[in-house]
């Protein structure tokens, strides 16, 4: 199998290309968005999520059957490959495939989508409305992954934005209007840098302009204009991951958003920013790359070390979890920029892992306060006794985020420690000092997240919190929740290769043209400034 992004007018042949597998993925919880408003229902919900949630079920098994009917894991290149002319004249083409930096990411949007639904179960202030923009989110989180052309890319990440913007403005805490506004502007602002980026790589040279991702991988596009194109997508999609400093939006949204929101924050939005740096920054602009590559690794120590320090000083719940996230993303960030097929692989892995197992905390911080009806810790403690289920469920995640060995965190969080401590792209003491400072964040973890469980149910008791009749156990429908999540977290913790194994092929195509990249770099190594060899080494790059 030749690498297609590197074939000059190579058209890959698609596999399973006799179902629509992704197309249909993509459309058909959209469409049943559009009939949510002609679902009898009575105005509490009791129907429409029962309708939600078998679309959203159904949804995850048409990714499931793309998965296992028309993909093959071993092979690197584009696969389920669909492409319409739509509209010509602007290069604008309806190009949808399936690679391993894609199909992970297109699984794990279905699944935490279709658990969201059933954690919106108690959802009643107007549910048509709710659902509708859950079931549109779903179809537009996966365009994000599947699309295959980068103004459909753009458009599809536009179409996710006003859902979450509705969700957080209608659905949200007492600030839900501050918090809102605050993310449409960081995300609707930094998307104008991917629209700038994709007119000027379609446009570039002459003819009629193409957008499509076969298509720029193989323009010659100078290093001057890579890196123009690389710092505003860095911008955007750094907004998105959240990379420190631009990540202020995340804890006020996460601040206030409800249960299910939560869920499709930390478990796909995040991931959308990861994975876009991925396919545009270090695939489609490899030379950029072997410049930025080591600012990523600051910024992802940088997100790390500061965002575990900040979750320490939190007092409310969800603002305490959500910059455990922003530091988790960090090793995201740090993989990315390693030249190694084993940290980039961390990197991909820490994305799902972080999708399951975010999603899972914010799950539980929503049936908390559904319990308590406050989000300060210092109005909790004690209520171990009366939500004994409750505390072995939120023990359990606890120790999945702070990457307990057996638990799927710890192994992404270890491919990327050693893939980047054994990158020989980088000089010795750069590794040293990053891993390092990384190794603080991974401390500090377990610390805040045990001493939050000991204060919420082992705290000093709150006899009025204590006295309330609604402050029950977990309920069958919130185990089951948590139990899907737990399941795919165990599984992958125990055994890595049911997910490295997707993506493997795709991801070591990715790190033999960043190397060559790194290669060439290293060719000038003459003209390099000093500051650049404080971190790369003055030796060749591997041989590819």
């Amino acid at each position: 199998m030749t690498i297609w992004a590197t074939i000059p007018g190579y058209v890959p042949e698609p596999i399973g290309a006799d179902f629509p597998w992704l197309s249909l993925s993509i459309l058909f919880p959209i469409v049943g968005s559009l009939l949510v408003p002609f679902i009898p229902d009575e105005g509490d919900g009791k129907q429409i999520r029962w309708y939600a949630l078998g679309i959203a079920l159904v949804t995850f098994l048409i990714t499931v059957g793309a998965f296992l009917k028309g993909y093959d894991p071993s092979l690197e290149g584009l696969q389920l490959s669909e492409r319409v002319n739509w509209l010509p004249g602007l290069g604008l083409t309806w190009a949808v495939g399936a690679d391993g930096l894609s199909m992970p990411l297109i699984l794990l949007t279905s699944f935490i989508t279709a658990l969201a639904v059933l954690a919106a179960w108690p959802v009643s202030f107007k549910p048509k409305l709710f659902f509708f923009l859950i079931l549109a989110m779903d179809g537009g989180q996966i365009a994000v992954f599947a699309v295959q052309d980068m103004l459909l890319f753009f458009l599809a990440w536009e179409l996710e934005l006003l859902p979450v913007y509705l969700l957080l403005a209608i659905w949200g805490g007492k600030k839900r209007q501050y918090a809102a506004t605050k993310f449409i502007i960081y995300t609707a602002g930094s998307s104008v840098f991917i629209l700038l980026a994709a007119l000027g790589m379609g446009f570039f040279g002459d003819g009629t302009p193409n957008f499509e991702y076969i298509h720029l991988a193989n323009q010659n596009f100078g290093e001057g204009f890579q890196l123009l194109c690389y710092a505003g997508l860095l911008i955007a999609f750094g907004v998105k991951l959240p990379v420190v400093p631009l990540h202020t939006w995340l804890p006020d949204a996460h601040g206030e958003a409800t249960a299910p929101v939560h869920m499709l924050l930390a478990g796909i939005l995040l991931k959308m920013g990861g994975y876009a740096l991925l396919r545009f920054n270090a695939q489609l602009l490899p030379a950029a790359h072997a410049q930025f590559a080591p600012l990523l690794i600051i910024l992802g120590v940088i997100n790390i070390i500061y965002a575990a320090l900040t979750s320490f000083a939190q007092r409310n719940l969800k603002r305490k979890i959500a910059y455990s996230s922003i530091s988790h993303m960090g090793f995201v960030l740090i993989g990315i920029g390693s030249f190694t097929s084993l940290g980039t692989s961390g990197a991909m892995l820490q994305m799902v892992s972080h999708g399951l197992i975010g999603a899972s905390l914010f799950f539980l911080v929503g049936a908390t306060y559904d319990r308590t009806h406050t989000l300060q810790l210092d109005e909790m403690g004690g209520v171990g006794q009366k939500m004994r289920i409750m505390f072995a469920l939120w023990t359990v995640c606890s120790l999945a985020s702070l990457a307990l060995p057996g638990m799927s965190g710890f192994v992404s969080e270890l491919m990327v420690f050693t893939g980047f401590v054994t990158d020989e792209v980088y000089t010795l003491p750069f590794r040293i000092v990053i891993a390092g400072l990384a190794a603080i964040g991974v401390i500090l973890t377990p610390i805040y997240l045990l001493s939050m469980l000991r204060e919420i149910f082992f705290g000093k008791e709150n006899v009025e919190l204590l006295s309330k009749r609604e402050l029950i156990d977990a309920e069958p429908r919130e185990i089951y929740v948590i139990g899907s999540l737990l399941v795919p977290i165990i599984g992958i913790g125990l055994y890595p290769r049911l997910m490295t194994e997707t993506y493997t092929a795709s991801i070591d195509s990715l790190v033999s043209r960043d190397l060559a990249a790194i290669e060439r770099l290293t060719e000038r190594s003459e003209n390099i400034p000093t500051s650049k060899k404080l971190y790369f080494s003055s030796s060749s790059a591997p041989e590819i």
